[in-house]
């Protein structure tokens, strides 16, 4: 039963400890934390004053990493990216699939359902399309339709709680049937790459709709008179938006803007991987349409603190935040009875501690 000493404890919620503080934890589970000396808590004591202590990140919406597609990969990839996606501490996430043809999901879901099977950081799997609309950004046109409950509804039950998360647009699901049977099924629905007015967006929140895929990409501007779905992100408490912060495809201000409104908001990296070209940080079609980003999760958290946001708020993002969202009451935070998935950084810099020892937890 170690306890693992920090110079500080970011403790997920938005919170930052005296100097220094501790962690003991039993069987990959936190038992107790406190500040002070830590020498009368444990025998095994594991000495990382030298660095910060914060939950494991979690990114929900990650496309790949690398080389590695995850609609594409072969189960071995998956794996190794998604253990690769730890040194950048992400130590949960949820594998994106974005809009194909209906035909190809099945093997895409059975593939990383297998993976989840062998990966426990793998909490489940973002449908991102192809029921979007007239946002389409790098999704293909020709591959987005109208919502076909038909076919979407046998495909999650088939699943069972592998599919946790479905971005569609209100535009594509009439009468927000698909938004009513997914919340529903305990399943998340995200809005995004939409024109969806401020009304329509909150009438798919009175369907169940609580998350918003990636504030200000993918969707109409924000008008002073027609809020539309960025409007209603940064308004509505009921739906909770997303946001990308590689400075690429939002500018610092307006994550600064959305944050001041919207503390609750989720960070995500909308992490690409295989043949894509990179161009300023981030992956684009030929044509120079954004197609996702490069970035890390704690490469995000970094990039929010030299904007100016504080680092308990920026930690929050990436781990109460989306934890919240998505029910998961045992991670995100660094408290009695949450999961010990844990990162070092250094104090100064915020790039990964590298570990002392095998003893210590996280992803380095």
């Amino acid at each position: 039963m170690p306890t693992y000493v920090a110079q500080r404890i970011v403790t997920g919620d938005g919170g930052i400890t005296p100097s220094p503080a501790w962690v003991v934890v039993e069987n990959d589970t936190i038992v107790a934390t406190g500040t002070g000396d830590p020498t009368t808590k444990t025998d095994d004591l594991v000495d990382r004053t030298d660095a910060l202590l914060a939950p494991g990140f979690i990114d929900i919406q990650v496309n790949g990493a690398g080389p590695v597609d995850f609609a594409t990969a072969s189960e071995a990839e998956i794996s190794d990216a998604i253990r690769g996606l730890h040194a950048g501490g992400s130590t949960a996430s949820f594998p994106t699939l974005v809009s194909a043809p209906l035909d190809a999901y099945p093997a895409m879901l059975d593939r990383l359902a297998r993976v989840r099977d062998k990966e426990p950081s793998v909490l489940g799997v973002h449908l991102e399309g192809p029921f979007l609309g007239n946002a389409p950004g790098a999704h293909p046109p020709e591959l987005l339709r109208t919502v076909d409950l038909d076919w979407l509804l046998p495909l999650v039950d088939r699943y069972g709680d592998l599919v946790r998360i479905v971005t569609l647009a209100p535009e594509a699901d009439p009468d927000f049937a698909a938004t009513r049977a997914l919340h529903e099924r305990g399943i998340v629905v995200a809005l995004g790459h939409s024109t969806a007015t401020y009304d329509e967006a909150r009438a798919a929140a009175d369907a169940g709709a609580t998350l918003v895929t990636h504030l200000f990409n993918g969707m109409s501007a924000l008008h002073h008179r027609e809020p539309g779905l960025p409007g209603a992100a940064l308004t509505d408490k009921r739906l909770t938006p997303s946001f990308i912060a590689d400075f690429v495809h939002v500018h610092p201000a307006a994550i600064s803007i959305a944050l001041a409104a919207r503390p609750d908001a989720v960070l995500v990296t909308d992490r690409v991987g295989g043949d894509l070209h990179i161009d300023a940080g981030a992956a684009r079609l030929p044509d120079g349409t954004l197609a996702g980003s490069c970035i890390t999760m704690l490469e995000s958290v970094r990039n929010l603190v030299r904007a100016g946001i504080p680092l308990g708020q920026a930690v929050r993002t990436g781990t109460a935040n989306p934890a919240r969202v998505l029910g998961l009451t045992d991670r995100g935070r660094i408290a009695p009875g949450c999961r010990a998935d844990l990162v070092w950084f250094d104090p100064s810099t915020l790039e990964p501690a590298p570990p002392t020892s095998r003893a210590d937890p996280g992803g380095w």
